[in-house]
């Protein structure tokens, strides 16, 4: 596909004489000039637009189609610039949609515990987008099922898609656990997500079937996409795995020597997600700060490294309108990522009352609530605040866990309240159940927790944290005060931009629709900031695309 090419021609403020070549002819379609065409105009990006000059009044338009050449053709308009069409598949890097095999610059993001399902990725993956499985917080059975069910419905070769490795601290043998299970299937593409530090497992994923090709460049089997908020974690993966890590895998079987020799030669990742405010783990950062700041950085580590690799930046976060998405493009970014606004379509892995409560959200009706799986390290994720006390009781949770050194420490008063409103148990079936759990998960939890008692209370409290998700996975009715649902302010702009529209009713949202009107807006509102910044006055409702059903 050709990459864009204007052409522009600068008008003096008034009109003269045009010369030869630059004159515009109207075809079925007549220029426009008033308002209203010129949101016609600009919402027909895969034309060629020409923009003219009244030579009447001097006044800047539209034209679509016709053709242009010389004056003595006949009637023209004098002729400014052409803007070659613009593609909803052309916003972004080429280099991701080819690496990819994927259509569209675009990203379905991995929501944990099967939120981001199975069908949710084999519908985006048709659209030609690429999706990954929500994997974080399910067992290992659980996501091997996801990789079968995948693997039969999807041709990896033709449609793309990837799984989930979560950065998992407290869990340290379950994460390397699917990291294993995702190279033994041939798991080719995974969004790492919520690193802190580089861990063994993503860095073994990384680096495992480096090859090198004859003209001497490094070949990758495998893909990361890694999601990051902050520099000082993007630059782990921007630069080569670190060289104790790699002999340590090497020592231990699961790396060869050719693999730690070519993994020094280049970055741990080449598609790096800039993650502003989003649902779930979160920095709350704005990605107008984030992405370039993340862009500058990828280009500092280019030279200090010389390999002459380019890694593309991504972004993610507070993209539910055609606008964010076309603005997170003209940021530079490679490639946009939605995750809340999928959550609410009918794919997810939600409970239809799920669905319907992120569907009645606005931008401020989120909040920040202790994470289950960083509980006791005080990491936050965003969550939904409308319509459930879930963070507000977490928030009680994490204090109580702050003030005392044990479940029997903690107040009469304070315990019978958590025990009736919060747990709905006893602290000791609580923990009955609590300990039946990571006996089948990982038994040296048990131990930990029989020795350590502040540790025991972190395990009664993490249950009700992780529960209160699939409480809104399952739709269970009488915990849905306690709905933990993880949601950005994006949730709030999409819910806005939708209403009164096909999509403002839940059981309309599909992943595809969303996906098509976010990427074909974005490109009609492209088409008419470029239409304005050559002097036509393009009206405020040109960047206002409205939802459409788009096949």
């Amino acid at each position: 596909m050709p990459f864009f090419i204007v052409h522009a021609v600068l008008a003096p403020k008034q009109p003269t004489s045009t010369p030869a070549g630059n004159i515009w002819f109207a075809a079925a379609q007549t220029p426009a000039f008033a308002p209203d065409e010129l949101i016609l105009a600009a919402q027909a990006p895969r034309e060629t637009a020409h923009v003219i000059r009244d030579p009447a009044d001097g006044r800047i338009g539209a034209g679509v189609g016709g053709t242009f050449g010389s004056a003595a053709a006949g009637k023209g308009w004098p002729l400014l610039a052409v803007l070659p069409p613009m593609y909803p598949e052309w916003l972004g890097d080429r280099a991701f949609t080819e690496v990819h095999q994927c259509r569209f610059p675009y990203v379905a993001g991995a929501m944990a515990n099967g939120i981001a399902s199975t069908r949710l990725v084999i519908e985006i993956a048709n659209a030609g987008c690429l999706g990954f499985f929500g994997a974080a917080g399910l067992s290992l059975g659980r996501v091997e099922s996801a990789i079968d069910e995948l693997q039969r419905a999807l041709d990896p070769a033709a449609l793309p898609w990837g799984v989930n490795l979560i950065h998992s601290p407290a869990e340290p043998a379950l994460e390397e656990a699917v990291a294993d299970l995702l190279l033994r299937r041939g798991v080719r593409r995974v969004e790492a997500s919520a690193y802190l530090a580089l861990t063994p497992a993503v860095v073994r994923y990384a680096c495992s079937g480096l090859q090198r090709a004859p003209d001497g460049t490094v070949l990758r089997r495998n893909h990361l996409l890694a999601k990051v908020s902050r520099a000082e974690v993007a630059r782990h993966f921007m630069l080569p795995a670190p060289p104790a890590l790699l002999r340590s895998l090497h020592e231990r079987g699961l790396l060869s020597a050719q693999e730690v020799e070519l993994a020094a030669e280049i970055p741990l990742a080449e598609d790096i997600t800039a993650e502003a405010d989003s649902g779930g783990h979160t920095d709350n950062r704005a990605l107008t700060a984030l992405l370039p700041s993340l862009a500058a950085l990828r280009d500092e580590l280019a030279t200090l490294r010389g390999d002459g690799i380019a890694i593309r930046i991504g972004a993610a976060g507070g993209l539910g309108t055609p606008g964010a998405v076309a603005a997170a493009f003209a940021l530079g970014a490679a490639y946009v990522q939605t995750g809340s606004v999928n959550q609410a379509c009918v794919e997810s892995g939600l409970a239809a009352d799920a669905r319907r409560m992120l569907a009645g959200a606005d931008m401020a009706d989120v909040t920040m609530a202790p994470a289950a799986d960083m509980f006791e390290m005080g990491v936050n994720v965003q969550v939904l605040r409308r319509g459930s006390l879930f963070a507000a009781r977490a928030r009680r949770l994490y204090e109580l866990y702050r003030g005392y050194p044990s479940l029997e420490a903690i107040p009469v008063a304070d315990r019978e309240k958590t025990e009736r409103d919060i747990l709905r148990a006893s602290f000791g079936e609580a923990w009955a159940s609590t300990e039946s759990f990571w006996r089948q998960r990982d038994p040296e939890q048990i131990a930990r927790a029989q020795s350590d008692p502040k540790h025991r209370m972190a395990l009664v409290f993490r249950a009700y944290l992780g529960l209160s998700s699939r409480w809104a996975i399952d739709g269970l009715k009488e915990r849905s005060s306690d709905f933990q649902i993880w949601c950005g302010p994006a949730m709030g702009a999409f819910n806005r931009w939708v209403a009164g529209s096909f999509l403002a009713d839940p059981e309309q949202r599909s992943v595809v629709q969303v996906a098509r009107n976010l990427l074909e807006g974005a490109a009609a509102i492209s088409r008419a900031q470029q239409l304005r910044s050559f002097g036509a006055p393009m009206p405020a409702a040109a960047f206002d695309y409205r939802p459409r059903p788009l096949g």
